[in-house]
């Protein structure tokens, strides 16, 4: 891919009664978004035109009936459907669950078969999606069910990028989850892609602790001396600068998490919590670890907010903003590593 050409930027609409579709729209109503990649939504003219009706938004838009019939400097609708479409905003229903999931699983096809070369979602409820199509806690599993690749949920705003050993499990399966084995496979998918798509030659990562205070030498637990110290170590005699375990009650408000690339918590409220009190409504979801880019803002369907136009795009458009430049970084990192081989032959 070159740099003059335009990206093809796949975009799922997540649950319909949420926000999804009117943080997309507001996104594309700058039409300098529009000179850097082109859009594709997956949904259908009709539920988009209702959506510009109760929103009162005036934008005009191209329907297509395959992706390569998109056309460049227009926002791309795909029909994926042809009914009319009953809204309940602010209320999830079976139907927008459904519904969800069809756009879901014809973007990442999309995705797969490099039809589009990047994917955005907008947010799902995880409730009223699952079917005997989808059975999986978010996002981040069913994308790692239909690409290459070992996924790692990467939460990020500017130098702030937090990943989690553990993603959508219960909080009692933790502690027996967090074995050696995968804590040196999450460092070597973090390690990985600090390097490949964030273009740092020499990440250097925190890996905070499992229990308060890192255990206190055994006293208020003993995994972290017991597994997660000896595996840190066993990892650095491989020459990665990775570092911990740290107490995750101070790390962040010392701001010691500034030292880092990036940083590894062991659970998701543990590394989530800290990252929304700090970049809430600014940050990113970037699935790490697959063999294609996909990005999502890092809020939830906001029912609360649906049909109001009051909701905030700024994440949404950081989530496309991040997900070109990270497919930028990758490619040029091929291209270099490329380049490198065909040297040393």
């Amino acid at each position: 891919m070159n740099k003059s050409d335009k990206i093809k930027l796949g975009i799922s609409i997540g649950d319909f009664n949420g926000i999804g579709i009117e943080i997309i729209l507001k996104t594309f109503l700058d039409k300098r978004m529009l000179d850097f990649c082109t859009p594709i939504v997956f949904g259908s003219t009709k539920l988009i035109t209702s959506y510009k009706k109760i929103l009162d938004i005036n934008i005009p838009f191209n329907g297509i009936k395959d992706v390569e019939r998109a056309i460049n400097g227009k926002l791309n609708i795909l029909n994926l459907w042809k009914e009319e479409i009953t809204l309940h905003l602010g209320t999830p229903t079976k139907a927008s669950g459904e519904y969800a999931y069809k756009s879901l699983q014809s973007a990442t096809e999309a995705l797969a078969q490099g039809k589009i070369d990047v994917l955005v979602t907008a947010p799902i409820n995880k409730d009223n999606i699952q079917s005997e199509d989808f059975k999986f806690p978010g996002h981040t599993e069913f994308l790692e069910s239909k690409l290459e690749g070992e996924s790692l949920m990467i939460l990020m705003r500017d130098t702030l990028r937090i990943g989690l050993i553990t993603g959508h499990i219960p909080i009692s399966e933790v502690p027996k989850s967090v074995t050696p084995e995968l804590i040196k496979k999450k460092v070597a998918i973090l390690h990985s892609t600090l390097i490949q798509d964030f273009a740092i030659v020499k990440p250097k990562i925190a890996i905070l602790g499992l229990n308060p205070h890192c255990g206190d030498n055994g006293v208020i637990g003993d995994e972290d001396t017991t597994i997660i110290m000896p595996t840190i170590m066993e990892i650095q005699e491989t020459g990665k600068l990775v570092y911990g375990p740290y107490a995750a009650d101070s790390f962040f408000g010392s701001e010691n998490y500034k030292n880092f690339d990036a940083i590894l918590a062991m659970y998701h409220d543990q590394g989530l919590s800290p990252f929304k009190t700090l970049s809430f409504g600014e940050g990113v979801n970037f699935t790490a670890g697959l063999n294609k880019i996909r990005t999502s803002p890092d809020h939830g369907t906001a029912y609360q907010l649906a049909g109001k136009n009051q909701a905030n795009i700024n994440s949404f458009k950081e989530a496309v903003y991040s997900s070109i430049q990270l497919l930028r970084n990758r490619e040029e990192y091929k291209s270099l590593t490329k380049n490198i081989l065909k040297t040393s032959n």
